[in-house]
């Protein structure tokens, strides 16, 4: 029973993209700037600042389109903080002791608030989202924020994904018979391998930067499509044979992916011809320069194709505080017409019915296909973000990161490492008592490494 419950919840959260494209409307024509007028009334105003902790939007220019550009037809002020999700624990205790009565929303993924509901932070969003019916939400997204399995712990904020991106120079190089929907792994090295022997260029880049998502890329993508799993077979033989195809594809990536933190800037310096990264971290790149660059999904492994789902909600801390204001907020949040602006500034796929939203300019319908392709895949091995790790998720992710240093930058036993770094992992794990999140499956609380 509890694997087919697991298997339901994810044909379900494969479903919630479905969902989501089947009402989008798609122009072929010239871009149309979406109707920003304000098509929504508020009857009153806060009357109190609210203060919205976020773990989305951190990069500076999403957090000032954020700022100047999505919260601008809000009726009150917000002060936007967005942070690491190791630290919005600690933000909302903060707050809270200094002001129990402050107002406060919280925006966040689906595992930050799975860490949230396990400290008992968070106050149940029943109510919320039943005066948001309207909206739309689907039903799928609406179980997922039963964390308890009863009451709503946050309000569907916005989904995405990540994709590859090519500039159309590097289309010419493909291997023959590749195709960019069906592309393997192995015939990316070779495409890459190819662009290097012809033109000398490290067409490939990758975002492993301080502040890049790279982690996310062996977690979410590499594991899953090399091992059909995102920890269980963190050392196992299918990872070995994974870090060694790495670290032969890393011979073909630029240099300066090590320093890059989103792939847009690269890709229009035309630095780079082919990149991965997160689909709100590509989007300048379509919209400067729409005609230059294609979007396709994610290349396919051994065991398939491995690509992450990002779901963010809406929330708020518990306490006997008023929260109208916050409510009106998060209302705003999911007005379509805000939807479909996030969307378009941001790269974030709506959450509610669009049926009525403006037409999307085909660079989005683009992002929108490739990530829809992803998940439409017969081999598809959806995963989902690290789930209930709390403050130790950014160490779990910082470990992805070492191990890919170590193997692949200073040449260690990819056995040896494995090994260490597989116990570290444990040690997180062990210490957040964290179930297996998909694609791992298993009945052990906390989840074991095998």
């Amino acid at each position: 029973m509890q694997f087919m419950r697991q298997s339901l919840r994810e044909v379900l959260l494969i479903l919630v993209f479905l969902m989501l494209f089947s009402c989008e409307r798609r122009n072929t024509d010239a871009p149309q700037a979406p109707n920003r007028a304000q098509s929504f009334v508020f009857s009153a105003k806060p009357t109190s600042t609210i203060t919205f902790l976020s773990t989305q939007m951190n990069p500076v220019e999403e957090a000032g389109k954020m700022r100047n550009v999505i919260l601008k037809d809000f009726p009150g002020t917000v002060d936007f903080r967005p942070n690491d999700n190791s630290l919005i624990l600690g933000q909302i205790g903060a707050l809270l002791k200094s002001d129990p009565l402050e107002s406060v929303v919280i925006g966040a993924a689906h595992g930050d608030f799975a860490s949230l509901y396990e400290q008992g932070v968070l106050r149940p969003m029943t109510d919320a989202m039943s005066k948001l019916e309207k909206r739309q939400f689907p039903e799928t997204l609406v179980a997922l924020s039963r964390l308890d399995g009863k009451n709503s712990y946050y309000v569907p904020w916005m989904q995405a994904s990540y994709v590859m991106v090519a500039n159309k120079k590097a289309l010419k190089f493909l291997p023959q018979g590749a195709r960019l929907d069906g592309l393997t792994y192995d015939q990316l090295e070779q495409w890459a391998g190819d662009i290097f022997r012809r033109t000398g260029m490290r067409a490939l880049g990758f975002p492993a930067g301080k502040n890049g998502l790279m982690h996310r890329f062996f977690q979410g993508y590499l594991y899953p499509s090399f091992t059909a799993s995102t920890l269980l077979k963190f050392r196992s033989e299918g990872a070995r044979d994974m870090w060694a195809y790495f670290k032969t594809l890393w011979e073909y990536v630029h240099p300066d992916s090590l320093v890059y933190s989103v792939m847009a800037e690269p890709l229009l310096t035309g630095d780079v011809w082919i990149a991965w990264d997160h689909t709100a971290r590509v989007i300048k790149a379509f919209e400067e320069k729409p005609g230059d660059f294609v979007a396709f999904p994610a290349p396919i492994g051994p065991k398939g194709r491995g690509f992450m789902l990002i779901v963010a909600g809406l929330g708020m801390p518990k306490g006997e505080r008023d929260t109208s204001d916050q409510a009106m907020l998060i209302e705003y949040l999911t007005e379509p017409v805000i939807q479909a602006r996030t969307l378009t500034e941001t790269g974030f796929f709506p959450v509610v019915s669009m049926k009525s939203s403006p037409d999307l300019p085909p660079y989005l319908a683009g992002l929108s296909a490739a990530v829809k392709k992803q998940t439409d895949s017969e081999d598809a091995v959806p995963t989902l973000a690290p789930v209930g790790l709390g403050e130790r998720g950014t160490d779990y992710n910082n470990l992805f990161m070492t191990t890919f240093s170590k193997i692949v930058l200073e040449g260690e036993d990819a056995r040896a490492v494995l090994d260490a770094n597989a116990g570290e992992l444990q040690k997180i794990i062990n210490g957040a008592n964290a179930k297996c999140w998909l694609p791992d499956i298993s009945d052990k609380r906390p989840c074991v490494i095998e």
